[in-house]
């Protein structure tokens, strides 16, 4: 039996917002029954761009039931702005707790936000939270090496254990934690050699010809072959201060998402093996 505190017991015993928004703006579906839990997030935004109305589903134990309702309430009466800056650290805190093992339904409950404003923009939530892309770590539970490390990074993992609470990666057949522990290695490692420059010049200080080099090495070795399996590609343009400027080609310069795919792969790889300083636009 978990150890729920009395807040947890109330939003599960009477979940606020239960059920589904007719004629939702936006829909965010995450999870899956076979895996033990799924989340259905609906809202609804009113005329000055707030949402008004949010309803959930969701198919789970106490802390998901928990996690979802304490997330309408949280959501209730932001712009999608304010909302999209909602972690699964916000609602931990506003439920006062969770046990370590049940916070997955935590970051499910992030998550299906993401996914329901993804919707409402038109865009993929896959493609949104960049998770679709890398491989299958966890074939339990279809967790690839990016959410993997996104989760990591996010929350400050710093154990194989932690991973698994929060996204339930090597909670089953665990015939995948010696390939979560390598990552978390590889995450760790990136962390401490980024804590130790950070008493270096800023990007913007670099001499140019540094600046050209680092990154177009590292657009040759991690962005452009993820860029090409789905038929795009990129080329670096120019360097001002710390904004690499760049130019989406094939698919992925008329592609909807890709200011998604600047955010999400470009900036992001750049900031991991670059600098975090960098800022990416497309010309």
């Amino acid at each position: 039996m978990w150890d729920y505190n009395d807040k947890v017991m109330d939003h599960f015993l009477n979940p606020r917002n239960v059920g589904e928004v007719k004629n939702p703006d936006g829909t965010g579906e995450v999870g899956n029954v076979s895996c033990g839990d799924a989340l259905k997030l609906t809202f609804k935004l009113d005329g000055n761009g707030r949402i008004s109305e949010a309803k959930f589903k969701t198919f789970g134990c106490a802390s998901a039931i928990a996690s979802s309702s304490v997330l309408t309430e949280l959501i209730i009466g932001k712009t999608l702005e304010e909302a999209s800056k909602i972690t699964n650290k916000d609602i931990v805190a506003r439920l006062g707790e969770l046990p370590e093992e049940k916070l997955h339904c935590s970051v499910m409950g992030m998550e299906a936000l993401q996914a329901a404003i993804a919707d409402y923009r038109g865009v993929k939530a896959a493609d949104a939270a960049g998770d679709h892309e890398g491989r299958v770590v966890c074939k339990c539970f279809g967790v690839t090496d990016v959410k993997i490390r996104r989760v990591i990074r996010e929350n400050n993992i710093k154990t194989v254990a932690e991973v698994t609470n929060y996204c339930k990666a090597g909670g089953a057949c665990s015939s995948c934690l010696d390939d979560i522990q390598k990552i978390l290695d590889e995450e760790l490692h990136r962390k401490k050699t980024a804590d130790a420059g950070k008493s270096e010049p800023g990007f913007a200080a670099w001499p140019v010809v540094r600046k050209v080099v680092k990154v177009q090495e590292v657009i040759d070795r991690e962005i452009v072959p993820m860029l090409e399996k789905d038929g795009g590609s990129m080329e670096l343009v120019d360097i001002v201060g710390a904004t690499v400027r760049v130019r989406l080609q094939g698919r992925c310069s008329g592609c909807p998402s890709s200011g998604v795919t600047l955010k999400n792969l470009v900036e992001d790889k750049l900031r991991e093996f670059v600098s975090p300083d960098i800022m990416v636009e497309n010309v």
